[in-house]
């Protein structure tokens, strides 16, 4: 059985690390993760920052993120291997089973479909939601707030509908 920590510690402990790393007294930079992807792309295919006004914009910032991205990569392998002894690899999750079917082409359309409507509605707002959830919201701005609030409400509403429980003929 995987060990558990308490939500609390967790809590404390992020909040901590936040306050340390981004801060004054740290890397002074707002969080982020989707200016580490974009970043990513242009190494990956060697798109020279100087010909893009865009890649030239987040060449800074995007190189830290794109470190903090494998850091979190590692450090939650690392946690789930040793600390909470929870690894296990799986392409279809359980409530997937439960709640849709057993297809991994399902799973993995799906999963594509996500990801690009993530990085998508990413793109449209000028960052991702750490970013206007994690950085925002602990600035308290206002912005960050609202996206918060819509952000958790329409993925409170979208994982009821598409996650509904299928009804069986014995069950009414």
């Amino acid at each position: 059985m995987p060990r558990q920590i308490p939500w609390w510690v967790g809590g404390i402990a992020m909040s901590l690390l936040f306050y340390f790393s981004f801060s004054t007294f740290g890397a002074n930079r707002p969080i982020g993760a989707s200016t580490g992807m974009a970043y990513l792309a242009t190494v990956l295919f060697g798109l020279d920052a100087g010909s893009y006004a865009y890649t030239a914009e987040i060449e800074q910032s995007g190189a830290w993120e794109g470190v903090m991205l494998i850091g979190l990569f590692f450090g939650g392998l690392f946690m789930s291997i040793f600390v909470t002894k929870s690894f296990h690899l799986s392409l279809i999750p359980t409530l997937w089973k439960e709640r849709k079917n057993r297809s991994v082409k399902s799973r993995m359309l799906w999963s594509f479909i996500a990801g690009f409507l993530l990085v998508f509605g990413a793109r449209l707002a000028g960052g991702c939601n750490a970013g206007h959830i994690l950085s925002g919201g602990s600035q308290l701005a206002l912005s960050g707030i609202i996206f918060a609030v819509f952000a958790l409400g329409t993925g409170v509403i979208t994982g009821r509908f598409f996650y509904k429980k299928k009804v069986c003929k014995n069950d009414r």
